[in-house]
């Protein structure tokens, strides 16, 4: 007991304390607070080299923005998942920590919103349904085996599992109690997310529901200005067609005033005309009238 107690107060950055009665007294319930029995961090880093940090945030942003519009949906990376809220006590005699953090991880029925960790009983005891794991030089077989016992003790539905070196990807699926392996991960659809997924091209690629790509922070900014310069490119083609139609639509209002002046001008002119011939026929009329014949 005095080594596991020493243990989690290194740990977890008590001082080094010489007596157990004064650790026993430092772990008291009312001089600890729940952030030390439930760090937000193990001290490791996200990742351990850039192509994983790449796939875990592509992944990530990938989800965020498929499950934009749903506010039930909670989606988060490298975040400590407590499934089961334990006493001090328990804590101190447990061989290894409950927890983990997914590189990650997707939670339906969850709001979205900032969180430290991941505890479970805070959450409507609503486990999260998808992990996603990259493998880095760093894990260790033993680790990778704990982390899937882990996922299929605690309730996880799906969990993929990537190998960037060896370009090898592995999906498993829940049935009952058992995450049983998916055998064509090439082109598998998730239940869950509704993404499909290819090594096809040499590295992991994810794909949405309409069946466009997922992409890096780069990418999507690269796509993101190009949409840009082609939405203002499709503006100014419309500003100058319409000013194209204002153009016609003036010259035609011209043209339409040009000819009503020239129709009026021969009215005037055909009037005037027709009142002269009247007039002449009135006086050869009179001037016959008086015996007079032109």
């Amino acid at each position: 007991m005095a080594i596991a107690i020493e243990s989690f107060i290194r740990y977890n950055g008590f001082k080094r304390i010489d007596s157990i009665e004064a650790m026993v007294q430092q772990l008291n319930p009312l001089f600890i607070d729940e952030d030390s029995l439930y760090p937000e961090s193990d001290g490791k880093p996200l990742a351990d080299n850039t192509t994983q940090f790449r796939l875990i945030v592509t992944i990530q942003g990938g989800l965020d923005t498929l499950f934009q519009d749903r506010e039930d949906v909670f989606i988060a990376g490298d975040l400590f998942w407590y499934p089961v809220q334990l006493s001090v006590q328990q804590i101190l005699e447990q061989k290894k920590a409950q927890r983990q953090a997914p590189d990650v991880m997707v939670v339906f029925g969850r709001p979205k919103g900032d969180r430290r960790s991941y505890k479970q009983w805070e959450e409507e005891n609503i486990a999260p349904q998808v992990a996603f794991e990259i493998l880095s030089k760093s894990n260790r077989k033993g680790e990778m085996e704990d982390k899937f016992k882990f996922y299929q003790q605690h309730g996880i539905e799906e969990y993929y599992l990537y190998d960037p070196k060896k370009n090898r990807l592995q999906g498993w699926l829940r049935k009952g109690k058992k995450l049983n392996e998916i055998s064509q991960m090439e082109g598998w659809k998730s239940p869950r997310l509704g993404i499909k997924f290819s090594i096809a091209s040499g590295d992991l690629a994810l794909f949405y529901p309409n069946g466009e790509p997922f992409t890096s922070y780069v990418e999507t900014a690269v796509q993101r200005d190009r949409q840009k310069q082609r939405a203002d490119r499709e503006r100014q083609e419309k500003e100058f067609a319409q000013q194209q139609r204002d153009r016609e639509r003036e010259r035609a209002n011209l043209e339409k005033q040009r000819c009503d002046l020239l129709e009026r001008d021969r009215l005037q002119t055909q009037a005037q005309l027709e009142e002269e011939q009247k007039k002449n026929q009135e006086l050869r009329d009179r001037l016959r009238q008086m015996g007079i014949d032109l």
